[in-house]
């Protein structure tokens, strides 16, 4: 098996080195991510200049591929043309942070997975509940089970998916139950925080991620804050079905 890995944390981040050395021995592994934390960037493509790819060198990040430009980037070079083979698996992670609800919109590390299941290779993407790389052997190990108990029920080489896990950062994360949940929702983002640059300008971050709104027994949300591991599968498909026919109503339009 091969098995290309990405992250949207930067090459150097714990959470890359310890999916990559959790998935030894799984298969022939490459690793393309990029040179600095692309947290947030979602499926961004870099088209207004080149991409420039090193080969890292150093404990931990041996032959990595490093990459200038987005989580989306890095898989989507590596799978057009670098990489020189179709992978059978993608893999991304382990993120700092939960990617759960809204976030997946947002998140680079759904992204880099999602890049994989867009050219129909399966992809998962890991991240752990909470910041700081709290526990993240066993988040580790968890990924690695993960990826053991899907490729079992769900052979390679049929029709590609795409799995959103979200992993507690506990030291028993490997024994703790799995759930197939659905995303849950997120309030507004704080307001944008306020500061001057040293030149007198106004400038301005982005505010933290609202609370949980919608977290409800079957969310993602919920199944890791009851201390579970959440395994969402997701699609792409962003078609609001059910309204089509009431659009059609409304513009007085044919249903294509």
């Amino acid at each position: 098996m091969r098995i290309l890995i990405a992250n949207d944390d930067g090459y150097l981040a714990p959470g890359l080195a310890a999916l990559v050395h959790a998935c030894q021995g799984l298969g022939e592994i490459a690793v393309f991510a990029p040179e600095q934390n692309a947290s947030g960037t979602s499926n961004a493509l870099t088209l207004g200049r080149p991409l420039n790819i090193f080969t890292a060198r150093g404990e931990h990040v041996q032959g990595f591929h490093v990459v200038n430009g987005t989580p989306s980037d890095s898989v989507h070079v590596a799978l057009t043309g670098v990489l020189g083979y179709k992978p059978d698996l993608v893999l991304s992670g382990i993120n700092n942070g939960a990617n759960m609800g809204d976030d997946t919109l947002y998140s680079g590390t759904v992204a880099a997975a999602m890049e994989g299941f867009l050219f129909g290779v399966p992809a998962i993407a890991f991240s752990q509940a909470e910041k700081g790389w709290g526990e993240l052997e066993a988040a580790a190990a968890t990924a690695r089970a993960v990826v053991e108990q899907v490729l079992a029920q769900a052979p390679l080489g049929g029709e590609p998916w795409l799995l959103n896990v979200n992993i507690p950062n506990r030291a028993d994360a490997m024994t703790l139950p799995r759930l197939i949940t659905r995303l849950g929702r997120r309030h507004a983002s704080e307001p944008v925080i306020l500061q001057t640059s040293p030149r007198g300008e106004p400038i301005y971050w982005i505010g933290p991620a609202g609370d949980a709104r919608e977290a409800g027994e079957g969310t993602d949300f919920h199944a890791v804050a009851q201390g579970c591991v959440s395994i969402t599968p997701l699609q792409v498909d962003l078609t609001d079905h059910a309204a089509r026919g009431t659009w059609a109503t409304r513009l007085a339009c044919r249903l294509a």
